[in-house]
């Protein structure tokens, strides 16, 4: 039987360049000049860290970040912005999230665009990645253009195509 895999996952490398990026162009900017914190990866964590003195210079820090990571080629739904900001002394920070693998959540809308388009395919789930077998390559093929198609809310790559 023919498979292929659905990943959902960020080169650390492109990701890195991305942040640094960001922070070269957060010291030159006038308006963020003085601003004390700044941008933080932790690749450990597979999270980003924004500080600053106010909640506004942290959505321009955001921005600037944004801006970067897209024009590196990285999805911008590969970040989780979700996350609400805590104050901590005279900073305000906040801890981005970098998905990285399909979550059940994701999973479960996967399988039920995959299910309302009737592509006849198996879908399993196997830890933080997706199977999706089918007898013939075209309804892989059909898979594949329905879920290109469907908002599932993070970047999906289609991964270890076998025939």
């Amino acid at each position: 039987m023919a498979s292929f895999d659905i990943v959902s996952k960020v080169d650390p490398q492109t990701l890195e360049n991305a942040v640094n990026t960001a922070i070269k162009e957060l010291q030159t900017r006038y308006d963020l000049r003085d601003t004390k914190g700044g941008m933080e990866l932790n690749k450990k964590d597979n999270t980003i860290l924004l500080s600053s003195e106010n909640s506004m210079r942290v959505k321009a820090l955001e921005d600037i970040l944004l801006g970067r990571i897209v024009k590196q080629g990285i999805d911008g739904t590969a970040l989780d912005f979700s996350a609400e900001e805590q104050a901590s002394g005279q900073l305000i920070k906040k801890t981005i999230k970098v998905r990285a693998g399909v979550d059940k959540e994701a999973g479960r809308k996967i399988t039920k665009a995959i299910k309302d388009a009737k592509v006849k395919v198996e879908v399993q789930m196997q830890d933080d990645q997706m199977r999706v077998s089918a007898k013939k390559i075209d309804d892989l093929q059909a898979a594949i253009a329905v879920l290109r198609s469907t908002d599932i809310g993070q970047p999906l790559q289609f991964v270890n195509m076998k025939s």
